[in-house]
């Protein structure tokens, strides 16, 4: 957006302005229906005029007419509807593996599947990940046309990544099984929460349970550089019985599993629309006292099997729809604040965004990569036993 649960990941980079926050078959290498008449090939554009113009890129992504995906739940930050308004419009067909997936995952099937028909073609990690992923030389260089409008620090100079939408660390909670409903990462300690507060996934593999020890982090004294605050606090949860290892997805909390969940607001607040119909009441809250912001990026795979149906697809996702789109899921998307000047931005779902206070800031990358050291030596020794 984990996990073993959806999305996972974490973001560099900022919700960069306050008002954008306040995929056995050997064989793979693209072939001619990649490759436009005069030559040019979808797996080396660095952009669609560089292939020779968006409608160039359309009728090369139509021959294609697939596009490997993976680790996008259907209910993260809208992407069903993305997802079906992409194949609407191009009736390009979107394969999609492992939905509730990390971003670790993604990874490791883009390593592990190089060279197959089955790897993935584009990615949605957090942004630690992305860095990593770019890092390991797994990424191809593209800019969307929007490009120039997606925030510095929330993109790579090579466009190897950028980011596409990001969310608050939040507290949700069921308020028909939850006598009063914590507000805050102190009010998480109270007895009257015993066996009842989960993260979506473990933060070693997955960002939004990253985002959550990093906010605890923050709640408790700690700071970017110190994320060891975060892991006590956990540990104190689970000595006092407070947290379950149970990871929170929209399943565990209809069974009544996970009723506090912490988790992006995105989420949060997009199950709290799902479940209502379900007779449960989820609530969404922003705690004031760990609050952590950030984003997801995208990225397309340097061997993606099928490379004009992946820039394509990042064609689409920045565009005025799918921003819109993400935006609907409840998701604050990359060019918020371009698209406000713009008079582009939907107002009426802008206006339901969670409430949140203050500027947000962020981790930088070697703060991430230092909390991600100190979460891989100490987290399960916080939470065993």
């Amino acid at each position: 957006m984990t996990v073993f649960l959806p999305r996972t990941a974490v973001l560099t980079g900022g919700l960069a302005v306050a008002a954008a926050l306040a995929l056995s078959a050997c064989g793979a290498a693209p072939d001619d229906k990649s490759t436009t008449a005069d030559g040019k090939s979808a797996a080396t554009a660095t952009s669609a005029a560089d292939f020779g113009g968006l409608d160039a890129l359309v009728k090369a992504a139509k021959k294609e007419g697939t596009l490997h995906a993976i680790a996008l739940p259907r209910d993260w930050a809208n992407y069903g509807a993305l997802i079906d308004g992409f194949k609407k419009k191009y009736g390009i067909k979107i394969e999609v593996e492992n939905p509730d997936g990390a971003s670790q995952d993604e990874i490791n099937a883009v390593t592990s599947r190089k060279g197959q028909d089955r790897a993935p073609d584009v990615l949605d990690l957090g942004s630690s990940f992305a860095l990593s992923a770019a890092q390991q030389g797994l990424l191809a260089p593209y800019k969307v046309t929007a490009f120039a409008d997606i925030s510095e620090g929330q993109k790579d100079a090579q466009g190897r990544w950028f980011n596409d939408y990001g969310g608050y660390i939040s507290i949700g909670c069921d308020a028909k099984k939850v006598k009063e409903c914590p507000k805050t990462f102190k009010d998480l300690l109270k007895p009257e929460y015993k066996g009842q507060v989960a993260l979506n996934g473990n933060p070693t593999k997955s960002g939004s349970a990253f985002g959550g020890v990093y906010a605890a982090s923050l709640a408790n004294g700690g700071s970017f550089d110190d994320i060891q605050p975060g892991l006590d606090f956990f540990a104190k949860l689970k000595k006092n019985g407070n947290y379950t290892p149970v990871e929170s997805t929209p399943a565990t909390v209809e069974k009544g599993e996970t009723p506090i969940s912490i988790d992006w607001d995105y989420l949060n607040a997009g199950y709290a629309d799902e479940f209502k119909s379900k007779g449960v009441d989820w609530t969404v809250t922003v705690p004031s006292d760990g609050n952590f912001s950030q984003y997801y990026s995208q990225a397309i795979n340097k061997d993606a099997p099928h490379p004009a149906a992946a820039r394509l697809w990042q064609e689409y996702l920045y565009s005025v729809e799918g921003q819109n789109l993400w935006l609907k899921g409840y998701a604050r998307p990359a060019l918020m604040t371009a698209m406000q000047t713009a008079g582009t931005l939907d107002k009426t779902a802008a206006a339901k965004l969670p409430a949140v206070s203050g500027t947000p800031s962020f981790p930088t990358e070697a703060q991430q990569a230092k909390a991600k050291t100190v979460l891989a030596q100490g987290w399960g020794k916080a939470v065993s036993g």
